[in-house]
This record gives structure tokens, sequence and C-alpha cells, in this order.
């Protein structure tokens, strides 16, 4: 009879969004780095998205939480995501240089793809200029598939079975983002080739674009009808459930692990 391991967690912050765990007879260590911009950011919001305060983004600053560890780390799997698509104040060379979504504060509306990018930019420039021989695994955005209203406005994702290819399409906010992070993949690619640097693209987009039945939906917390079956909860169309569609996530990376020389 096989038995798979018990990960024992050694390190979790405060709200349990970083976490650590070790495989001590595999000597392997697993972490969690919670970090939603990669970019250093002032993030005044509760664990249910509820923001007291604009975010300040400083776009010329990455997250020390994840580059202070990234040397240590053999393999990294990074994303960015939908973060970026929330109101923001954008700081460069330490002065407020514009904003996304921010009326009424006398400054220059750039848009969450000029942050993005820049963000993108930056990611990857430390990646190949790091020295660090790690594999490098940068995955793409993934789709929510929020339908008729949005995650605060009563949006619901109930469909049962996955999309069949063809019967849908990316939204422009997914495009835009998916060809920013191609566009930029692409530029640090041609350079860390130049340093030995190993950089991989792990394109989940599509295949997440297909699965609206994969999310949790309405059972973004524990028993949210145990009390009251007619209850109006706030559903969870953007997030993954476990075992689900992620589960092939892991599939590709080993794959891309044990094949590298196919996957250059």
């Amino acid at each position: 009879m096989q038995r798979v391991e018990r990960a024992v967690e050694v390190y979790h912050d405060e709200e349990y969004r970083s976490r650590i765990w070790r495989y001590p007879s595999h000597n392997f260590t697993l972490s969690v780095i919670w970090t939603p911009f990669l970019v250093k950011a002032d993030i005044f919001e509760d664990m249910n998205g509820v923001s007291s305060s604009e975010i300040q983004l400083h776009l010329d600053k990455l997250d020390k939480k994840w580059t202070d560890q990234y040397r240590n780390l053999d393999y990294a799997v990074i994303a960015g995501g939908k973060w970026f698509l929330k109101t923001a104040i954008y700081h460069e060379n330490n002065e407020a240089t514009g904003c996304h979504n921010c009326p009424g504060k006398n400054l220059i509306e750039l848009g969450f793809g000029y942050a993005y990018r820049k963000a993108m930019h930056l990611v990857f420039n430390f990646i190949t200029n790091s020295g660090h021989k790690a594999h490098a695994f940068f995955r793409t955005t993934t789709p929510d598939h929020f339908e008729n209203g949005e995650w605060f406005s009563g949006g619901t994702c109930n469909r049962k079975v996955p999309f069949k290819e063809g019967e849908i399409n990316m939204n422009e906010v997914d495009t835009i983002m998916h060809n920013i992070e191609l566009e930029e993949f692409k530029k640090a690619t041609a350079l860390g080739s130049e340093k030995g640097v190993i950089l991989k693209l792990l394109d989940t987009t599509q295949l997440s674009l297909l699965r609206p039945d994969g999310h949790p939906g309405p059972y973004r917390q524990f028993q949210p009808f145990a009390d009251d079956k007619n209850a109006r909860v706030q559903n969870d169309c953007l997030h993954w459930c476990l075992p689900g569609p992620i589960d092939s996530w892991n599939d590709l990376v080993m794959e891309m692990i044990v094949n590298d020389g196919i996957y250059q």
C-alpha cells in the first residue's frame, strides 16, 4: 500500500495567504508567495475585497516578498492577473504619475494596460538579469466567468459543463492582458537565452477560458446555505476549485520539466 507523504506546514502569514510546506523524506519545500501585483503595492483592502483607500502601486519597484526569495528557488511559477483592474494610483520615481479608474484625483488616466506592461517588463528583466538558474515558468492570465453581473453586483457562474471550442471568445480585458504577457515574454526570452536563463511560458489562458464549470461559485465560503437555503451570497467565478481544471496545470508543468528539451 502506497501513501502520499503528508506535508508539514512550517510558515504562514497572518492571513494564510503566503505559506510554506516541507516534505521531509523528499527534502522538498513548497512555497506560496502572495504578491498580487509582483511590484511594490500598498493595499488597503480586507479579505472580502472591501477597500478603504486606493491601492498605491510602485511601477518601478518589485515586491521584495518574492524577489528576496527567488534565488533560493529551483522552480518558480510566476503569474500576474486581475488585481491590475482595481482602482490604483501609479507611482514612478517616488512621484504619482497617473492612475487607473480614479476620477476626481487630478491624475492622468493611464489605464491598467500601462501598469501591467510596466510590471511584466520589470519582472522579466529581474529574472533574466538575476544570475540565478532556476526554472522559471510564467503562467498567463486566466479569464473569469461571471454572468449577469460582476463579483460585486450579483454575477454568477452556474454552468455545469465546459464550453466547446468556438463557443466563447475572450473578452477585451483578458485579450489586452494576454497580449501584453506574450509580447513582454517574447522580449525576455530573447535576452534570457543569451544569459542561460530558463524561462518558459505556461499559457493556460485558452484552457481556462473553456472551463466555466470549474469555479467555487456560491461556495466561496464553507456551507453558505446552512442557515438559509435562499441566502444571497457573493459568487466566486474567478478562482478555481480543487480538485478541478487547474490540476491540468500541474501536469503541464511536470511535462515541461521532465521533457525539458522539447519545450525550448
